[in-house]
């Protein structure tokens, strides 16, 4: 994807208040897969997320949010949502903030004193543990309707990044080539280890390839550049070249570093060349 359209998508997105309108983004970008666009959704929510958060995490904000809810708690199983909506946050960080200030209030001080953000956390992955069970159930509402934040949206995600790193395993499988995954890596000592690291290398676009990472997002600038540093650059250095695969595609001008050693892609590349060990240099 040309960095102008990606723009023109992130533009449309902003121009909504709180989270993105997927149905309205989808119906604005018919020819761009709805994969693309949710991952672009997802990514854009969670840099305002960051830019905003100090505007809702004073405790003065808290205990005003909290005093809204407590004044319209009666008013429907949505409450909490619609009050999110008002102040410009997402469902989920409204919720935990709302659940901790009545933790406060409960003086539920001493069970969270050593963690007080592990304890709300397991509540809002099991929120039968929450002493209030109309809080609990609104929230519940929160979980179902946050669908980019909260605990049923990280089990999405985890759920997709594991499916295409079984899809790329399958593609490696189906050119026969030989390799170690992650888990068989970690088991002889690696640290940071990318999903595929290749026995014998191959060649792509006439670029060596010795890993293969799988992301499955989309590539923007903000988290490819997180990932070149944290990720990427520690493959290369241990591995050498390799190649980065964002199954949702990526702005086609972060793709500057072929030369250097990392080639990214929207998918396994039906056309490879494979190198004969026989041809390989023992050391």
């Amino acid at each position: 994807m040309h960095l102008g359209l990606y723009r023109e998508i992130v533009d449309f997105i902003k121009s909504h208040k709180c989270r993105p309108n997927f149905d309205t983004v989808v119906q604005k970008f018919k020819d761009i897969p709805k994969d693309t666009l949710g991952s672009i959704c997802s990514l854009e929510y969670q840099k305002k997320s960051r830019r905003v958060f100090h505007k809702h995490n004073s405790l003065e904000v808290m205990e005003d949010y909290y005093q809204r809810y407590l004044d319209k708690r009666n008013d429907g199983n949505d409450v909490l949502i619609k009050l999110a909506d008002e102040v410009d946050l997402s469902p989920m960080p409204f919720a935990r903030i709302v659940l901790e200030r009545h933790l406060h209030h409960l003086n539920f001080e001493s069970e969270m004193s050593n963690n007080p953000r592990t304890v709300i956390s397991k509540m809002l992955k099991d929120t039968t543990t929450i002493p209030d069970p109309v809080l609990a159930y609104q929230i519940d509402m929160c979980i179902l309707n946050d669908e980019y934040c909260g605990p049923v949206a990280d089990c999405i995600k985890h759920s997709i990044g594991e499916q295409y790193e079984v899809i790329l395993k399958k593609a490696v499988e189906k050119h026969n080539l030989s390799y170690q995954d992650e888990h068989q890596m970690r088991l002889k000592g690696y640290d940071k280890t990318p999903d595929i690291k290749l026995e014998v290398p191959i060649a792509v676009d006439g670029h060596v390839v010795n890993w293969i990472e799988s992301k499955a997002s989309f590539g923007d600038e903000y988290s490819h550049q997180g990932y070149l540093k944290d990720q990427f650059w520690s493959y290369w250095n241990r591995f050498g070249p390799g190649m980065v695969i964002y199954w949702f595609g990526f702005i086609d001008e972060l793709d500057s570093n072929r030369d250097k050693g990392i080639l990214l892609k929207d998918n396994f590349p039906e056309s490879i060349t494979k190198m004969n060990p026989s041809q390989l240099e023992v050391t």
